[in-house]
């Protein structure tokens, strides 16, 4: 039922607000997220597919010759349409075919595809998808799939979660410019007033390097690793010698420190990796050339600066859904099992 299905995202979405309201930091800004700004994504993360209401609104916009930004408001709360008097209000009327805007325009119109996809009705599901402009996005290969597969397609297409995603990222996420001024308090561990975290918080890409690694992630040659992670000062550049500072590391220690060379510095575009001179704070990069290093995170910096304090280290607390024990055949091989 589509009002049910509204009724559960509105208290999912109240619920999260209350705890993010409740330990929310004053200079972060109001953290809650509306479905009407866009802030909310209403997804299927185990299908691929996701939207906001900008999506909808898009679409349903050209159509009822209004902006869409004023679209977007018709589509949550309380906000009805009866097509058959094609008036929208802030009521439901007696009337069987007036909906509240969301179910009518959103939840209606996705539970059709996926109901005829899911039931291989393709003398309907086509031509639905031809109007959408979906159609001509799938391959042959896509239109010969049959039930899940085929409405996991067709919904990938439609509503690519790539697309919602970059959407908030890029309308929603603070600038590292604006995010740093006010975070650098929680990412250094050494004084907030020394150059580094002036730096930091200036997101000056004229002072000391500060880079946090934070993945490691395999490349194409067995058994080697770009070192991954955010400049927050500084830039970073190939050749260029770093003093790296590991989760162990403790400032006048010499434990968990070492000075090397980068090889490479590299910009990962999707399953590439573009090699680039330096790479600026406010930017993502990975770094050849570390890996025999740096086992999952560390801090680095100029190799001069040696009264830098590395970042605060990175806590998982991911849990493993199945655990497995493994052991070569024979016994000889371990090492290369380690390895």
């Amino acid at each position: 039922d589509a009002e049910e299905a509204y009724t559960t995202y509105l208290r999912v979405i109240e619920n999260a607000n209350v705890l993010m309201a409740t330990y929310q930091d004053e200079a972060m800004g109001d953290l809650q997220v509306y479905p009407d700004k866009c802030t909310v994504s209403f997804s299927a993360g185990l299908h691929g597919w996701a939207f906001t209401l900008s999506t909808f609104a898009k679409m349903y916009a050209a159509k009822f010759g209004v902006a869409q930004e004023k679209m977007i408001t018709k589509l949550w709360g309380d906000n009805f349409f009866d097509p058959a008097t094609k008036k929208w209000t802030t009521t439901q009327t007696d009337s069987p075919s007036c909906k509240r805007g969301f179910n009518q325009f959103c939840y209606d119109p996705i539970k059709q595809v996926i109901n005829l996809a899911m039931n291989d009705n393709k003398e309907k599901l086509f031509p639905m998808l031809e109007k959408l402009g979906v159609l001509s996005k799938l391959k042959a290969d896509d239109k010969e799939l049959m039930g899940k597969p085929l409405m996991k397609r067709v919904m990938q297409a439609w509503l690519p979660a790539a697309v919602a995603l970059l959407e908030m990222i890029v309308y929603h996420l603070p600038s590292p410019a604006r995010a740093q001024k006010y975070r650098v308090d929680t990412l250094y561990e050494g004084p907030l007033d020394d150059v580094y975290a002036t730096a930091v918080r200036n997101c000056d890409p004229d002072g000391p390097l500060m880079m946090y690694v934070s993945k490691m992630i395999p490349t194409a040659d067995s058994g080697r690793f770009f070192a991954f992670g955010r400049v927050f000062a500084g830039r970073i550049a190939t050749g260029s010698k770093v003093r790296i500072m590991g989760p162990n590391y403790v400032p006048g220690e010499k434990k968990d420190l070492f000075i090397k060379a980068v090889q490479r510095t590299v910009l990962c575009m999707g399953r590439k990796q573009d090699a680039v001179e330096d790479v600026p704070c406010g930017n993502t990069c990975a770094l050849v050339g570390l890996d025999q290093f740096i086992a999952k995170t560390a801090t680095l910096t100029n190799d001069d600066k040696a009264d830098a304090f590395p970042m605060k280290a990175m806590k998982f607390s991911v849990s493993p859904v199945v655990r497995v024990a493994v052991e070569p055949k024979v016994a000889s091989d371990l090492p290369k099992l380690v390895e």
